[in-house]
């Protein structure tokens, strides 16, 4: 079920959220979105007919994927393609599609036309590099990762080196990953993914002081959760802070009462 060693179950669906790359389209509900477009059709454009046309099916794709409708997503962006068939930003947000489909070879498939007609696109190169991440290509999803953060224009690195972080996680390389993931905590403290994995890291190697802010900060964030709370106390009772590891125990028991961390905790298991 986890994508690395380090990576917490329960984080998955955070990871979700700060991994997929954007598809250029709106957020919102399908009314507010069709609102958008009754207003969109009423002014002025540059584009040609069809284009508007593949447009407003991106759009409409577009937020349906980000409310969980993924088949109907695929049904309006297969319409923006047919419409507009060099339109890169539909070919993107195809792959993710695939990709949350678990389609991985029509995903590439899409991830890769995507970039032929738009190469510069960071946020398709990063959907691309998580994509060959998780085949174990990882020399050639470490050059796409490394695309997308050296591009100017590109407003999420801090995301690239997270998922960079976690690829070279599940590659084995830990100094790497190490320097990645504190450069993605550097530019994006909130990231609940990088700070635990960071604290994972510096704990299981030794380095217990270090872990224990990344820890603290995350465990008084919304994003907290058992296995957040269980590694807090793991560090705290390490540095004998028997106050914290009390407070943390605390809200474990009253929160996640049936979580087998709890468990671990009653019978003071701190080291496994």
């Amino acid at each position: 079920m986890t994508l690395n060693a380090t990576l917490t179950r329960g984080l998955l669906c955070a990871l979700a959220v700060w991994l997929s790359g954007c598809a250029q389209g709106v957020s919102g509900s399908e009314a507010s979105v069709r609102a958008d477009v009754q207003a969109d059709l009423q002014t002025e454009s540059d584009e040609t007919p069809n284009q508007r046309r593949a447009r407003i099916r991106l759009e409409l794709a577009t937020a349906y994927f980000q409310q969980g409708q993924t088949h109907v997503a695929l049904d309006e962006v297969k319409q923006a393609i047919a419409i507009d068939p060099v339109y890169a930003d539909a070919h993107n947000l195809r792959g993710l599609v695939y990709l949350r489909l678990n389609d991985l070879p029509l995903a590439s498939d899409s991830f890769d036309r995507a970039l032929a007609l738009n190469p510069r696109d960071a946020d398709t190169a990063h959907n691309y590099a998580w994509l060959l991440c998780q085949q174990a290509h990882y020399a050639a999803s470490e050059k796409l990762f490394a695309q997308a953060i050296a591009n100017p224009s590109y407003t999420q690195p801090a995301k690239s080196w997270m998922a960079k972080g976690l690829c070279q996680l599940r590659a084995g390389q830990t100094v790497a990953a190490e320097k990645s993931l504190t450069r993605s905590y550097a530019l994006d403290g909130s990231n609940p993914v990088t700070s635990y994995n960071l604290a994972r890291m510096l704990f299981e190697r030794g380095d217990v002081q270090p872990a224990q802010p990344y820890m603290r900060k995350l465990n008084k964030s919304p994003m907290a959760n058992a296995e957040t709370l269980w590694l807090g106390i793991q560090i705290e009772q390490q540095l004998k802070n028997s106050v914290a590891v009390a407070a943390l125990a605390e809200q474990l028991r009253g929160r996640f009462a049936e979580s087998s961390e709890l468990i671990a905790y009653e019978k003071g298991a701190f080291h496994d």
